[in-house]
């Protein structure tokens, strides 16, 4: 008796190991199947995103010369800005001070001129008193 459950427990054992090796050769179908159809779609979907990154690449050899010529014309435009100053800068600054030399001038002669138009009479050899005198003292105020 003990021979024979021992063979029925062998059977029920293989049985078992069968289905389980019968299922899992359908899983491992199954996701060889599944493998398959992924390397199917991948391999489009690689050569696209090669081709997208080839145009990226392209894209960005363009704006890398883009911008090697605005740096470029950048420098240009400062060296021309700098000729430009050093030519007319010193020139510009001379005429303003000349010009606002004439300015005082002018202002100091019409305020020294008397108001009510009489001739003024200079004496050679005289000399103004000190407070009259219009010296370096004066010229720190403004007009």
């Amino acid at each position: 008796m003990a021979g024979i459950l021992v063979a029925v427990f062998w059977a029920i054992l293989v049985s078992f190991l069968a289905l389980v090796l019968v299922r899992l050769a359908g899983t491992l179908k199954a996701t060889t199947k599944m493998v398959a159809e992924i390397s199917d779609q991948a391999v489009p979907l690689l050569a696209d995103a090669s081709a997208t990154v080839r145009s990226a690449h392209t894209q960005l050899a363009r704006v890398d010369a883009i911008a090697a010529d605005v740096q470029e014309v950048t420098a240009n435009a400062s060296a021309l800005s700098s000729t430009v100053s050093s030519a007319f800068g010193g020139p510009l600054v001379k005429i303003a001070a000349f010009g606002y030399g004439v300015r005082r001038a002018i202002g100091k002669k019409a305020a020294a001129a008397p108001a009510d138009g009489a001739q003024r009479t200079v004496v050679i050899g005289r000399t103004l008193p000190g407070a009259r005198r219009g010296g370096r003292r004066n010229r720190r105020s403004k007009d």
